[in-house]
């Protein structure tokens, strides 16, 4: 059965779960280290799992700088639980819980990819933006 819960720490089983999910994604390098991602788990405003059977299928978490504003960052399903709506609840969730923290603003970057996904979701890119990066790549 699948379950969703709020967490700010993780056992070492659910942290490596955690970084395997990361790394299926491309977003966990051999130089990460599980340290970063307890630091992730605790200073970010909100960290939604989802769990089927104890096991993590999913994550997306939403981060603030102690403001109304939001921003949610790596909502990810692991491969083999695709398709079952997982993403779609995930977001959900996180923007109930965010709307209820009173924020008044929440966003995201999505990839070209995933664009279409966050449109469903009511999602738009505001007129006269574009999201940027320092030197247009990871640095």
């Amino acid at each position: 059965m699948l379950q969703y819960r709020f967490i700010k720490k993780a056992d070492k089983t659910m942290l490596a779960q955690l970084i395997s999910l990361y790394r299926e994604q491309g977003w966990w390098t051999r130089a990460d280290k599980p340290a970063m991602l307890r630091r992730m788990l605790r200073g970010s405003h909100r960290f939604l799992v989802a769990l089927e059977d104890g096991k993590v299928a999913g994550m997306g978490r939403a981060i603030n700088a102690h403001s109304k504003e939001a921003y949610i960052h790596d909502v990810a399903v692991l491969k083999a639980f695709r398709g079952r709506e997982i993403g779609t609840a995930l977001v959900a969730r996180l923007v109930k819980r965010l709307k209820a923290d009173g924020m008044r603003w929440i966003g995201l970057i999505a990839s070209s990819n995933s664009a279409p996904f966050y449109r469903r979701l009511g999602f738009r890119s505001p007129a006269g933006t574009k999201a940027m990066m320092l030197g247009g790549h990871n640095v």
